[in-house]
């Protein structure tokens, strides 16, 4: 644990087995689930809630307002804002960002805040998410547009929406996409 004392862990709300690397800045008031990786280079603030079995890669910043759910991974470099009209100095109403159980983030994403990624979606590397994306769905680009479906394995779904790795089957039930 000597990465630890290249850290700033000042929260105490942290689950056992969960591992935070050097260069690393954890604010008191963070709540930080079981079995957690959170690797180098991050800042979580005080009003974040960060589920069990989460991966934190290096660089990513948790402001106030975002709540990470169980099974999530974030990429390295993903971005969360915190304000949608920035402004130096200036008072700002905090917009709630919560990223879904099994959802994963990749590489220099950017999310809006106010955004809700749904469960199992799949954010693109590269992508700006500016509106909230639905369960089992799979976002590229800028700003981001759905391009198909992913299975809760992670896997993208074929044209009849069976995931060709694990083979479960799924059906769009009034837009929802649901495991059949």
């Amino acid at each position: 644990m000597d990465h630890l004392l290249l850290s700033s862990v000042q929260s105490r709300n942290i689950g056992p087995d969960t591992l935070i690397w050097q260069f690393t800045i954890v604010l008191p008031g963070a709540v930080i689930g079981r079995n957690c990786n959170i690797n180098s280079h991050c800042f979580i603030e005080n009003k974040v809630k960060i589920g069990d079995n989460v991966t934190v890669k290096c660089g990513v910043y948790l402001w106030d307002g975002v709540t990470i759910e169980d099974n999530v991974h974030l990429g390295p470099n993903v971005t969360f804002t915190n304000d949608l009209y920035p402004r130096s100095k200036h008072k700002f109403s905090l917009l709630e960002t919560t990223v879904r159980k099994g959802a994963s983030v990749g590489a220099n994403a950017t999310i809006l805040c106010g955004v809700t990624i749904g469960e199992y979606a799949l954010i693109g590397a590269g992508s700006v998410v500016t509106k909230d994306v639905p369960g089992n769905t799979l976002w590229v680009g800028n700003p981001a547009r759905q391009r198909g479906y992913v299975c809760n394995c992670g896997n993208k779904l074929n044209d009849r929406m069976t995931c060709l790795q694990c083979r479960k089957e799924y059906k769009l039930d009034n837009g929802v996409v649901r495991a059949i």
